[in-house]
């Protein structure tokens, strides 16, 4: 098993933050699931991972995955506020079917309470387990597994943040073992179409928001500012309301994909037809980064569709 550390909170310790050894050396009973390597990939805040970070993350998982045959799995340190964004791009890009666990805390080691060597145990326990082979990339906080494509984080302070709305938890990490309920069923990891070996930079996709009265110029200063691609979080089951709707149309007489979603929290938005293309149940973030990946191989309004299907 390798951790590859990244930062956040769980990282954060007054005065440093801890590294990937220290973060490993927290867990004394760590050998009773697994023979622990590690590396430090950043340090930082989840926020402040960059684009290009995301593509080395990737590449270096995979490299460690092409080179070493006998290894078990992948568990990702990552900080909270980003961590589903992080989780889902490396359940699309990851060309391997064996375990990728994400985890982070919501308490830094300097506080009472901290859980994050709780939940560092917790994944390499997960990413150790035969059964979660094939699953895609899982986030493991709070005891509770959800699917990279899934998981949301739904309060900005409680530990119990990270839930799947709609659908529930993949599974859960108990005393006595890894217990598994279900499998996601959109394509990921080993089965996805997408390489990230040969992507020097990923296009420019922003996500807006419908409100009452949503000025159409947004999407048209975005166009103008270089997006190749447009996400709407809409109101409802994907209306939009002011001049969104011309914006659209100029975004659109400008070859910028645009994909819309709800705002609500879940619930699907329908494929579409023309110039939309529906962003079935993804979140607005996460249509973004599937957005992002599918403008590398195509700009066919059918073939986004067909991808948003799939994925």
């Amino acid at each position: 098993m390798r951790l590859v550390a990244t930062g956040g909170t769980i990282s954060n310790r007054a005065g440093g933050r801890l590294t990937a050894e220290e973060l490993v050396q927290s867990i004394p009973e760590l050998p009773r699931y697994a023979d622990a390597e590690f590396e430090q990939f950043a340090n930082v805040a989840s926020s402040q991972l960059t684009l290009a970070q995301w593509l080395a993350l990737a590449r270096r998982i995979n490299a460690l995955f092409r080179d070493d045959p006998s290894l078990a799995g992948i568990v990702v340190t990552s900080g909270t506020d980003t961590l589903e964004e992080t989780a889902y791009f490396l359940n699309l890009t990851v060309r391997d079917d064996r375990p990728v666990v994400v985890v982070g805390s919501m308490r830094n080691p300097s506080t009472l309470g901290y859980e994050g060597a709780a939940n560092l145990l917790q994944g390499f326990r997960v990413a150790a387990d035969p059964a979660a082979r094939g699953r895609g990339v899982l986030v493991v906080l709070n005891d509770e597994i959800n699917a990279a494509r899934e998981a949301t984080k739904t309060d900005a302070l409680r530990l119990q943040t990270f839930q799947t709305r709609g659908y529930g938890v993949l599974g859960v990490v108990d005393s006595d073992r890894v217990v598994f309920y279900r499998k996601p069923e959109r394509r990921h990891t080993a089965a996805s179409e997408f390489d990230v070996s040969t992507v020097t930079e990923l296009p420019r996709v922003d996500v807006l928001l419908t409100y009452q009265g949503a000025p159409g110029d947004l999407i048209r200063a975005a166009v103008d500012a270089g997006a190749r691609g447009i996400v709407i979080a809409s109101a409802g089951a994907g209306a939009m309301s002011g001049t969104q709707f011309e914006g659209v149309q100029y975004a659109r007489s400008r070859d910028v994909a645009v994909v819309v979603t709800t705002r609500a929290g879940s619930g699907r938005v329908t494929a579409g037809r023309g110039a939309v293309i529906g962003g079935e149940d993804l979140a607005p973030i996460k249509a973004r980064i599937l957005l992002m990946l599918a403008l590398t191989n195509t700009r066919d309004p059918d073939e986004l569709r067909r991808i948003f299907a799939e994925y």
